[in-house]
């Protein structure tokens, strides 16, 4: 058989072989599919959230190509493409069309930021216009790190899907971290919390999903791993999808070096260091940002809180905050440590759980290596491995 030189794909927004583990995020946007080659619009918009590294702009690839099979219409946005009201226009509708439709006074506010508010003229012919557009065809509009939109733009953009919507076939995805609906809530446009099913949250795979996720792939190119293999890379790897593809890549790797048609428990212990180097590389990618953020003490205290329990609630999760902030003289107030975290996805809450909701690592193994390689110094010395931040350590 003929072995390709890559089979797994680790890296932002890469798309998996397998896409496992997501069958009820799927069934959400089929069923708004569904809802538009029928010639109307879904009940509601969707919003996508997790941490980084699950999948959210993997699953925004696997949706645009069903919209291109379903000949729906679907247009991919960042927020630096959609910047201004300007920059959202042009990629909602052509420039040049809208300057025949435009009223000759209009020609010079068209592109000034004031003429932008969710009342303007500008904005209620931007309405008009993309109405006529989804009549003609259903259109998706698909917006990744969400988070990061200007607060203007935002609202004009959840404005502009609530009317749309109204009356005609047309669906807007927002993606982006856990920080996302507080990011939603600042831009005073509040129908966008009434979802129900379209709020969608994308965390870790189970066993069975992650075991899915490697073994599938493998086998369609006629390689097989070992169960106690296959059961050691999915423990190692905990559920998080980034490590998984990883630990596929480091796999087929060694295959291609080998020939072998098997993987087992000696090849998972040869690939394992260099897995290991690039998880901490990850591990400390992400201490960094904690730290330009000031907050490595409320990191490892939520981690510590996190170490006796699998879930906190809100209460919990505030008071180890609180505890992380104390004695800090900028320390700033509880909630905004909190957002804080959430925003760069050391904790998330997923959406649809029942009473109490309860809050969740967004990557469980992130925090034992905070506790572990990122102790804070003794009183009057410096710990044995350095500052904060200078600490190397290895496993995944």
């Amino acid at each position: 058989m003929d072995t390709p030189a890559r089979v797994f794909t680790p890296g932002a927004g890469a798309f998996p072989p397998v896409l496992a583990g997501r069958r009820r995020e799927e069934s959400v946007f089929l069923s708004c599919l569904a809802d538009l080659a029928g010639g109307h619009a879904p009940p509601h918009d969707v919003v996508l959230t997790g941490p980084r590294g699950n999948g959210k702009t993997s699953l925004l690839n696997w949706l645009e190509g069903e919209c291109r099979a379903k000949g729906v219409n679907v247009i991919r946005l960042t927020p630096i493409q959609a910047g201004t009201g300007k920059e959202l226009a042009e990629a909602l509708l052509p420039v040049t069309g809208l300057y025949k439709l435009l009223p000759a006074k209009w020609g010079v506010t068209w592109f000034g930021e004031a003429e932008w508010s969710t009342a303007s003229p500008s904005a209620r012919l931007l309405t008009e216009r993309l109405i006529a557009r989804c009549r003609a065809r259903a259109l998706v509009v698909l917006l990744d790190e969400a988070h990061t939109l200007d607060l203007r733009v935002g609202q004009l953009l959840l404005n502009l899907s609530q009317e749309v919507r109204v009356n005609a076939p047309f669906l807007l995805v927002l993606a982006g971290t856990p920080g996302l609906p507080a990011h939603l809530g600042a831009m005073d446009a509040t129908f966008w919390n009434r979802l129900g099913e379209g709020r969608v949250g994308v965390g870790r795979l189970d066993a069975d999903a992650s075991r899915e996720a490697l073994e599938k792939p493998l086998e369609k190119h006629g390689l097989r791993i070992d169960r106690d293999a296959l059961d050691t890379v999915v423990e190692e790897s905990h559920g998080y999808p980034y490590f998984i593809q990883l630990w596929g890549e480091a796999l087929w790797k060694q295959h291609r070096e080998s020939g072998a048609d098997r993987l087992a428990i000696p090849d998972v212990d040869a690939v394992r260091p260099a897995v290991a180097g690039r998880v901490t590389d990850y591990y400390e990618d992400r201490f960094l940002e904690l730290d330009r953020s000031g907050l490595p003490a409320v990191a490892r205290q939520v981690g510590a809180r996190f170490q006796s329990a699998p879930t906190l609630t809100y209460e919990e999760l505030k008071a180890a905050v609180a505890d992380g902030l104390a004695g800090q003289p900028d320390r700033g107030s509880v909630f905004d440590g909190l957002a804080r975290l959430e925003h760069l996805g050391f904790v998330w809450r997923p959406p649809g759980q029942p009473p109490p909701p309860r809050y969740e690592p967004g990557i469980p193994s992130l925090m034992g290596y905070v506790l572990e390689h990122h102790a804070p110094p003794p009183v009057g010395g410096r710990a044995g491995g350095g500052p904060p931040g200078s600490g190397r350590g290895r496993g995944a």
